[in-house]
């Protein structure tokens, strides 16, 4: 989800869906962003999910962000050189004081397991002792334990909440948890062992959520208290579980004939392990290509934190002796140097080999995407067949806001809204670079289109990004933006490093707090960029929700956790980590997610935070939060020299902001290519017929890129978001949801972005509602409830400059 969003997100969430959701969404994507020189970021996202609209538990984010911001992946550094002047031991203790969310274990267990750390009762999830070890007899116990109390609540079930839902949610919340925990692991702390322990251990998983899912006593008596005589007096909020669920339960097979379940479940081990393979490939190709640079020649024009990053992965590779001013330098598609050779990288030669490298990563020998694509399409329609429906995108849109035909309009508008705009892009930079002496000036390529677009940035508004990094660095970004929270959303952000186990150093660990003083959720933030064990993007995810029938003292409600992981720059040398202006946006992005999570009022932990919440809304509240980079008084707050303190010079302020329509046209058809290309695949492909999955690319880049793909290129085989993630038939979430992300921006300018009062006001109604009401109401009713309208696009289009000047 949205989160999830890699679900990654994008959400990851709805519940038996909603609940079974909840357990294949810890398969993993959240919401999160995805690299690019091609990418922009994706939401929550990760494996295909058990429903159509899979509970991903994270959202990746899209492949580009609205404004030119590649989505990061790069996480990692260090806790306590990052404590600012605010987060003062008093404050650390007044939330290590508070009885922390209990994840605790109802079981008990044999002494042969019993030390098994994802067994134990805890208030925050083991992440520093959990190895691979412990996982077969782990989830093999947890397995055990929870069939027999679905056993249990199948054989007393009653049509009512304490005798359905309540023993419901306690089930699913226990293996949620653990294998949240596990995959987290696995995203974050990559290893052969886990890798195998756990793809040994999914399919019993997956075994136990179809059973869970295809309960018939379950789903009879969610039919039954809807046709009962009280099913008016429920809440809201009920009335979306009980909904969801009967319609969930439908879409997970429950109404199939033993001889087409049996064949549904078949389906759904292989989609599963298909898509972990699939995942597992990318972040191998992605590992597996490196080249050493020993002539300094050959990387004139990168700057020096790039060459820092090389010399020091090079280090990391066995070259000991390497450094930033003599190399040698590792160049690898992880994104911190990707995005930098290929935006500042003079050698042409190289940016080309660097280019064809990642265009065509995961799509050749053992690690071959190819056979997994076409397997997963083939499946996906299969099984929409069995449940009638006419293609897998039915299944998909039949848990969100959208329709096929509603999610293509909208596309479409944007589409040719963007194109004029996309065309005259191209010829700018052609013009541009013949005005250069570029000699590929008239016939520019891929790997030209982002070193010229810098050039003329720098050139146009006299922008140097690189230039920039001194004025953002983590410390005072995260302060600006927890400052900015405070604004809005009336809450204290304080560092509580300490108070639960990280699975690496550089991990920090904050708790929420409310007006009052009181602690209300907590969260993780991962930062920057390993590449040898993390997965590459940029996600939010949910490690335990709001809930009050989880309750650690019986009496209020347990309160949320969530973590955040980003891709960004790390600290090299003595520097500490200064970040681009695209990684603070999806720093922010992330925080979007976060907020809509840790800041949610609904105690029906099925219908919680981002849960239950319609994938293609899922974004609404981290592609929000992205505007803020552009007003004037936060980023005056976050972008101050880390040297001498002093903020980035006005001027400066106003080119980025005069900046942030630039190539506004092209990054938006990138999107749609995507989206569109989703759609396709997921309505009109027929699998084995006369088109490969890369025609239908070149077909349908015809009509959403003026710079055609190469005939090679093969993007789709690291297409995670849709192909290893929640955003399948969904990437068109992006877009739907920017849609309403920038109409609820708008009602901040609306009330003046320089009147306090109003901005605080503003901020108030839209925690009161976009973020605290959850999946507990339907996402347009929530809009409506904010805005006092349906959402408009011509927000959106104002802000990327899109729409028709008129007389």
């Amino acid at each position: 989800m949205r989160l999830i969003r890699h679900i990654p997100n994008r959400v990851l969430f709805n519940t038996i869906f909603v609940s079974v959701n909840i357990l294949m969404a810890s398969t993993r994507f959240s919401l999160s962003r995805s690299v690019q020189p091609i990418l922009k970021r994706p939401p929550f996202s990760s494996s295909p999910r058990f429903a159509p609209k899979a509970l991903l538990k994270s959202y990746p984010c899209p492949l580009w962000s609205s404004s030119f911001s590649f989505c990061l992946q790069t996480l990692h550094h260090s806790t306590s050189p990052y404590l600012s002047s605010s987060s003062s031991s008093s404050s650390f203790s007044s939330c290590s004081s508070f009885s922390p969310p209990s994840m605790a274990s109802s079981f008990t267990v044999d002494d042969s397991i019993g030390s098994n750390p994802l067994l134990q009762d805890f208030d925050f999830p083991p992440f520093d002792i959990v190895e691979a070890k412990h996982v077969r007899p782990g989830i093999r116990a947890l397995l055990k334990k929870v069939e027999s109390d679905l056993d249990e609540l199948e054989n007393t079930v009653e049509p009512s909440w304490p005798k359905l839902v309540e023993p419901l949610e306690k089930i699913v919340d226990r293996l949620t948890v653990v294998w949240g925990m596990v995959n987290h692991l696995k995203a974050v702390k990559d290893s052969a062992e886990l890798r195998a322990a756990i793809e040994e251990v999914q399919p019993e998983k997956v075994k136990f959520q179809l059973r869970l899912g295809q309960s018939k006593p379950i789903y009879n008596a969610f039919k039954a208290i809807k046709e009962s005589p009280d099913w008016q007096s429920l809440s809201e909020a009920r009335k979306r579980i009980v909904d969801a669920q009967i319609k969930e339960a439908v879409l997970n097979g429950v109404s199939l004939e033993d001889d087409k379940r049996e064949q549904f479940n078949k389906i759904q081990q292989e989609l599963e392990r298909l898509s972990h393979k699939f995942s597992e490939n990318v972040l191998d190709a992605t590992k597996k290509f490196e080249k050493l640079v020993t002539d300094k020649k050959e990387i004139d024009g990168l700057p020096a934190t790039a060459l820092g990053l090389a010399a020091q992965t090079a280090v990391s590779k066995g070259h000991e002796n390497a450094t930033a001013e003599n190399g040698p330098w590792m160049i690898t598609l992880d994104a911190p140097i990707f995005i930098s050779a290929m935006q500042h990288a003079r050698n042409r030669a190289l940016r080309e080999e660097v280019y064809r490298a990642y265009i065509t990563r995961a799509s050749s020998g053992d690690l071959d995407n190819t056979p997994i694509i076409n397997q997963i399409l083939k499946l996906r329609l299969e099984k929409a067949k069995l449940l009638n429906y006419n293609n897998y995108a039915e299944i998909s849109m039949a848990t969100k806001m959208a329709t096929v035909d509603k999610a293509e309009e909208l596309l479409e508008k944007i589409r040719s809204a963007s194109w004029d705009a996309a065309v005259q892009d191209v010829e700018d930079l052609k013009s541009y670079s013949k005005s250069q002496g570029a000699s590929e000036a008239d016939s520019l390529s891929h790997w030209d289109i982002s070193f010229w677009s810098e050039r003329l940035r720098e050139s146009k508004y006299d922008i140097n990004e690189e230039e920039l990094r001194p004025y953002f660095s983590f410390s005072k970004v995260m302060d600006g933006l927890f400052n900015l929270a405070k604004i809005l959303f009336g809450i204290d952000i304080e560092a509580a490093d300490g108070l639960a186990p990280v699975w690496n150093k550089d991990v920090r660990f904050y708790c929420v707090k409310d007006s009052a003083g009181s602690p209300i959720a907590y969260f993780y933030f991962d930062p920057y960029s390993r590449p040898s064990e993390k997965r590459e993007g940029a996600w939010m995810d949910e490690v335990v929700s709001r809930s009050r029938v989880l309750s650690h003292n019986g009496t209020t409600a347990r309160l949320p956790v969530a973590h955040m992981v980003c891709n960004q720059t790390p600290p090299v040398g003595d520097k500490p980590s200064l970040m681009t202006f695209r990684e603070v946006e999806t720093v922010f992005h992330e925080f979007g997610h976060a907020l809509q999570h840790m800041l949610t009022k609904q105690d029906e932990g099925l219908v919680a935070g981002i849960r239950g919440v319609e994938w293609d809304a899922v974004e609404l509240p981290s592609q929000f939060m992205e505007n803020w980079c552009y007003h004037r008084d936060t980023l005056m707050s976050i972008a101050k020299h880390y040297q001498t303190g002093e903020s980035i010079p006005e001027e400066v302020y106003l080119k980025l902001l005069a900046a942030r329509t630039f190539r506004a046209g092209s990054l938006s058809l990138r999107q749609i290519r995507f989206a569109s290309l989703d759609l396709e695949l997921h309505t009109k492909y027929i699998p084995d017929g006369p088109e490969s999955v890369y025609d239908v690319d070149q077909r349908v880049s015809r009509k959403t890129q003026v710079i055609p793909p190469l005939p090679e290129d093969r993007f789709l085989c690291g297409f995670n978001h849709i192909f290893a993630g929640g955003y399948a038939a969904g990437y068109y979430s992006y877009k739907w949801a920017e849609v309403l992300s920038a109409d609820a921006f708008s009602a901040f300018e609306d009330a003046g972005l320089e009147d306090s009062k109003a901005v605080k006001e503003t901020g108030h109604k839209f925690r009161e509602t976009v973020l605290a009401l959850g999946g507990g109401k339907a996402p347009l009713e929530v809009f409506v409830e904010f805005r006092g309208r349906e959402p408009s696009p011509e927000a959106l289009l104002r802000h990327n400059g899109l729409l028709p000047v008129t007389a």
